[in-house]
Formats: C-alpha cells, sequence, structure tokens
C-alpha cells in the first residue's frame, strides 16, 4: 500500500449493499448523495504533491510510503492534523476508526513523538490483517482490530463498529469511517467513546464538509458541551476538531 501500488478510486460499495438496513436510510442515502456530490467530487483530489511531501519528511518516510490520496482515503491536511494532535499532546492512547493510510501515519508520528500506543478498528477484516503487514514493513507496529457492522448506539442510523475492549483512557479519537454510504450521519455513533475520553483529549472527524457530518457535528456540539469544536475547513474535505475541556 504505496505509491508504487494500485488503489482503488472508492470503497466497496458491494459490501454495503448486502447489509440489512431499513428502505428509509436506503432512501436518505439516495437523497444526501444527490446533495453533496459537489463535495464528493472534490474529495476525489487528496491534496497537493507538495503537502505530501512534506508531510512524509516530517515523518521521516520514504516518498512512496503512502498511497495515493484522494476519494475515501484521508488528504494531506487532515493527515497533518493527525501529527499536529500527537506532537502537542503526545498520548499514550490513540483510536482510530477506519484504518488505512492514517494509520501508518499516527502510529510513525506516536513513534517519533512520545511512543504511545494506536488501537484502530475496520469493518474489513482482510484490510486489517493487509494494514498490520503494511505498517511492520514500515517498521511501526499498531494493534489493527476487525470490528464488524452491527446495531449502532444511541439511536444514530446506518451500522456501526462493534467495538473489542476499546481503552478506557483516548487521548486521541480520530474518525474517518465507516463510510457515508452506510448513511449521511453514520459517524455520529462515534460519541459513544466520548466518555472514555481524557481529559484535554482531541477528536478528529474526517470528511467535516459534507452536510451529513455538519449535521452530525451540530449534535455534538449540543449534546457534549463540555468539548469544544471547531471547524477547519482548509483541505479538500474539511476537519471538525473537538477539544475536552479539563474537568
Amino acid at each position: 500500500m504505496t505509491s508504487r501500488d494500485t488503489t482503488h478510486l472508492l470503497a466497496r460499495p458491494d459490501v454495503y449493499d448486502a447489509l440489512p438496513r431499513p428502505l428509509r436510510e436506503r432512501i436518505e442515502v439516495i437523497a444526501f448523495g444527490a446533495i453533496q456530490w459537489p463535495w464528493l467530487l472534490r474529495s476525489l483530489w487528496g491534496g497537493r504533491k507538495a503537502d505530501k511531501a512534506a508531510l512524509l519528511h516530517r515523518l521521516d518516510l520514504p516518498d512512496d510510503a503512502l498511497p495515493h490520496l484522494g476519494s475515501w482515503k484521508a488528504d494531506t491536511r487532515f493527515l497533518h492534523h493527525i501529527v499536529d494532535a500527537i506532537e502537542h499532546l503526545r498520548p499514550a492512547t490513540v483510536v482510530e476508526l477506519g484504518c488505512g493510510a492514517s494509520s501508518l501515519v499516527i502510529a510513525r508520528a506516536l513513534q517519533k513523538f512520545g511512543g504511545g500506543g494506536l488501537v484502530s478498528y475496520d469493518q474489513h477484516q482482510e484490510f486489517v490483517a493487509a494494514t498490520g503487514e503494511w505498517l511492520a514493513g514500515q517498521g511501526v507496529a499498531a494493534d489493527i482490530r476487525h470490528a464488524p457492522l452491527g446495531p449502532p448506539p444511541g439511536g444514530w442510523p446506518g451500522l456501526w463498529y462493534q467495538l473489542s475492549d476499546p481503552p478506557a483512557d483516548i487521548e486521541l479519537l480520530v474518525i474517518d469511517g465507516p463510510p457515508w454510504a452506510l448513511h449521511p450521519l453514520v459517524r455520529g455513533a462515534a460519541e459513544a467513546l466520548f466518555p472514555r475520553l481524557a481529559d484535554d483529549a482531541i477528536i478528529l472527524l474526517d470528511d467535516a464538509a459534507r452536510p451529513g457530518e455538519r449535521l452530525v457535528a451540530q449534535r455534538w456540539r449540543e449534546g457534549w458541551p463540555e468539548i469544544d469544536f471547531a471547524y477547519d475547513r482548509s483541505g479538500t474535505k474539511g476537519t471538525l476538531i473537538g477539544r475536552v475541556r479539563s474537568r
């Protein structure tokens, strides 16, 4: 999974089409797709080559260490946000929802800035195994776990990761999944992990420019007043940044 390899343009919608979902939610996916196609089209670009080169230099990684970015993969701005947060927090524990290019960036940044651990979850079992092997080949390690999709918590729509033994004190939470094809508000269920956030923890939500993620951000602001949320519109997809106030 480097820039030498061919990467798929889109996530695998055939997997999601086979999962049981109410007809109402399927209709909502179609409706939001008609609304947010400009954001989806813009996300095909993963950022400037110079920004990607600067990220790789910052992490002392080879020029071809990351796959081609864009589409369903994180863009360079979001990856820089991750490194910024790790350099600032020096976290002992990072939890990631949706593994991939960001997993390498997190694991390498932890190795470079403080030596904490990454627990990453993804719904594709074969991709979990492939990502673990890829990280090992880059000289870093992470605890990457298969989390099949199932009923979401808290009344959120779509399907959600069935998480195995998530850490109790999360200092950085990176949310880059599941894909919106399950439902535009699907990532809202990540709030089930908010009670596990440590004081001064940071939340990073990718694709925050999309209409669905903007609605999620609004509900989070209303439901979690102890977390300060700010929207960064730079990059191709936008990032929602949440900071937990010291209790």
